[in-house]
């Protein structure tokens, strides 16, 4: 815990006052004075929310059909595969896209072979290239989170549910998901910090044209040398993902006592 705390006090210290300048505390308000990083701070968080909200959509059937295998070998089998791509380097995750996405990549060969366009298209360097390393990077953790709740489900339940005549969606809405809202919000929190503070996939899918709040910091402390703000933009990010965490625990408190 010291070795967590000790260095996020420092951060923080270090972005409102430092002996050299003073009071630098006015440095937040700078930041959400200009334009480029407001428009940064905003796409930021509708990627983490947008990439966080699709994982949850996919990830929540996956992971029930992972729990219904009764087969353990097969069930053994689907999980070493949810956990093999973690297994793999991002970076080579990521630039595995390049020979999908890029200008003679998979798509655009396909596209041209097809006749449905006449020049390459650029998917490389936007904001969907972004959000399609970010979803296949970070599935895996809110399917695995996802997985072990629902493992730990009374089996029970359901079944006690459905003897009392509770239809499908009752039995999603007032048993599965009260009940696995734990797994919910650790996954939503894996997700949406990865994609906060994810910086090889902004910067290789996303480059210079889908600037994030990590490709920025990387920009003020590296290029610009103003590690000022370099220092607010990491409180700004750590801030946000305690705040959605926050947030998404307080509304599965909601559930949970409906």
């Amino acid at each position: 815990m010291i070795f967590f705390l000790l260095p996020l006090l420092a951060m923080f210290a270090e972005s409102v006052y430092q002996p050299t300048k003073g009071w630098v505390v006015h440095r937040y308000l700078e930041f959400f004075r200009q334009r480029l990083s407001r428009t940064v701070y905003v796409r930021s968080l509708l990627m983490g929310f947008s990439v966080t909200f699709v994982a949850l959509l996919i990830g929540y059937p996956a992971a029930m059909a992972v729990v219904s295998v009764k087969n353990d070998s097969l069930r053994s089998l689907l999980m070493t595969l949810l956990v093999f791509p973690l297994m793999t380097n991002p970076v080579a995750r990521t630039f595995s896209w390049h020979a999908v996405l890029g200008r003679e990549g998979l798509i655009n060969n396909l596209l041209l072979t097809l006749k449905f366009t006449d020049s390459p298209v650029r998917l490389l360097y936007t904001r969907g290239a972004v959000f399609i390393g970010l979803l296949q990077l970070f599935l895996p953790l809110m399917v695995i989170s996802l997985t072990s709740a629902l493992e730990n489900l009374p089996k029970d339940v359901p079944l006690a549910a459905r003897s009392l005549g509770a239809s499908a969606f009752n039995l999603f809405t007032r048993i599965y998901l009260p009940l696995t809202s734990e797994g919910i919000v650790t996954g939503c929190t894996l997700v949406f910090t990865g994609c906060i503070t994810a910086y090889v996939t902004p910067a290789v899918l996303g480059g210079s044209r889908v600037l994030m709040l990590s490709t920025l910091l990387y920009q003020k402390a590296s290029i610009t040398l103003d590690w000022t703000m370099a220092t607010v933009i990491a409180v700004i990010m750590f801030l946000s993902t305690v705040a959605v965490n926050t947030l998404s625990r307080a509304i599965s408190t909601i559930g949970v006592k409906k």
